[in-house]
């Protein structure tokens, strides 16, 4: 396996693999040999890739995760051999609408870099506008101060980021950014700044903010679930919970979300969060039909019926 990197615009990293090459060296005293041939178990990274494994589409994300893997692993064993090796900075921005996964990634994230040894902690710290902004000169600063070091040794996730920047000048959301900008610098190692949001208003957000984007390394988009993928999301909650569709709800499940999904009266569609409350609504409405019936097998209580699904009503309230 070879592993390159290019620096990109900005000095942000792109890290490519080639898992086609194969690398031979000539047999010598204390030399590695990293190859397709060789039979190497990364046990933490088959841990992160079966959690991986476990979410719905995401490829390229997935992918992103094991370059980064891949990234400090090699960095690492340039070290034990001498080698000048780069300190990893690893800020990121998620840019994508809601329940598109960011803070499942996060989350994973932070447990990766734990179980690597760059992060003390690797818990996850969520924060939005504010957790951050104070009410009065200083008080900002003081707060956003208080959450970096509460984040120390994790993640640092702050959701809709851009609505730091939306008070203009005079509007002490500056003073976070700033408050921000100076830890990321001062303690860059110390933990991960994630700053996360909708795509167009993160890009409005950073071109106000110029040199900022390139203090994040790593730009990650999330896409929007496919209705197939949504759907699977939301078998797999079921599952998850020990329920089970009928043929007929998966269909009328199938049909709502491509109903909700690419109708022009809905302007914010919020993925797989949206398939998450239609599953916990048809739980209960299953619950209430089963208490009126007031009798039931196992499959009964496991069943989910297109009856349960109540749909019609969402569609217009969405």
């Amino acid at each position: 396996m070879e592993q390159s990197m290019r620096k990109k615009n900005n000095n942000q990293i792109n890290i490519v693999l080639n898992h086609r090459k194969k690398i031979s060296l000539p047999a010598a005293e204390n030399k590695t040999v990293i190859s397709n041939e060789t039979a190497i178990k990364h046990e933490m990274l088959q841990r992160i890739e079966e959690e991986m494994g476990k979410l719905v589409g995401m490829d390229d994300i997935k992918k992103i995760i094991k370059e980064i893997y891949a990234w400090i692993y090699v960095n690492k064993k340039r070290q034990e051999k001498g080698l000048k090796s780069e300190k990893q900075v690893l800020h990121m921005l998620f840019k994508g609408n809601p329940g598109t996964g960011k803070t499942t990634v996060a989350r994973m994230i932070g447990k990766l870099l734990f179980e690597m040894n760059i992060l003390s902690k690797g818990h996850l710290v969520e924060a939005e506008r504010a957790d951050l902004v104070g009410e009065y000169i200083g008080h900002t600063a003081q707060k956003t101060r208080d959450l970096i070091k509460k984040a120390m040794g994790g993640i640092l996730f702050i959701d809709e980021a851009y609505s730091l920047a939306r008070g203009g000048e005079k509007d002490f959301g500056k003073e976070a950014i700033d408050t921000l900008v100076k830890h990321m610098e001062d303690k860059q190692h110390g933990f991960v700044l994630i700053l996360a949001g909708y795509s167009r208003e993160m890009n409005h957000f950073l071109s106000l903010n110029p040199g900022l984007q390139s203090r994040f390394p790593f730009i990650i988009e999330f896409a929007d679930y496919s209705v197939n993928q949504l759907l699977e999301i939301g078998k797999r909650m079921y599952e998850e919970r020990e329920y089970q569709l009928s043929k007929e709800a998966e269909w009328k499940f199938r049909d709502h979300l491509h109903a909700v999904k690419y109708s022009s009266q809905i302007t914010s569609f919020s993925n797989g969060r949206y398939v998450r409350n239609i599953v916990e609504k048809s739980i209960r409405t299953q619950a209430m039909r089963l208490l009126q019936e007031d009798a039931y097998d196992k499959n009964d209580l496991i069943g989910i019926s297109s009856m349960d699904l109540m749909l019609e009503e969402e569609t217009h309230s969405t």
